[in-house]
């Protein structure tokens, strides 16, 4: 009797502790989409913690990489090889500025938003290229006007 009742207890407290599956997002890094030449797609993404994205270049000379100055605090950044596809996670809530490193100064950028949580001002600060700073107000934009 004491196995019957235990084993359902046991069962429920392990399925009860196991976390949500994170999920991976697939993000295409084009020279032409549909919003113009140079762009990821799609260019901003919500997340959960934990989730993942995985960054395809589709055509050649593209990788993915935080901007300096558009990371929460703590947070590692990253920078993936030119023309392989990268994955990665994001863990800590907050936003993260995506650029294109070969075609950044052509405005290829995107914006992540994990969990809750608000644009930083610092951010309309960073130094950046004139073509990317007009897709990233637009990014900021979206982000703060769901």
């Amino acid at each position: 009797m004491t196995i019957r009742i235990a084993f359902p207890t046991i069962a429920a407290c392990l399925l009860l502790s196991v976390p949500a599956l994170a999920e991976t997002f697939e993000v295409k890094m084009l020279n032409r989409g549909e919003k113009g030449t140079m762009v990821f797609e799609p260019d901003y993404l919500e997340l959960e913690p934990g989730d993942r994205i995985r960054f395809i270049p589709t055509h050649k000379s593209h990788n993915a990489a935080t901007i300096d100055g558009m990371i929460p605090d703590g947070a590692a950044g990253f920078k993936s090889k030119i023309n392989e596809p990268f994955e990665t996670g994001f863990d800590k809530d907050g936003f993260y500025g995506i650029k294109c490193s070969p075609h950044y100064g052509m405005g290829m950028v995107m914006l992540v938003k994990v969990g809750k949580a608000s644009l930083p001002e610092s951010y309309r600060a960073v130094d950046m290229p004139a073509r990317a700073k007009p897709r990233l107000e637009e990014l900021f934009e979206r982000a703060a006007n769901p």
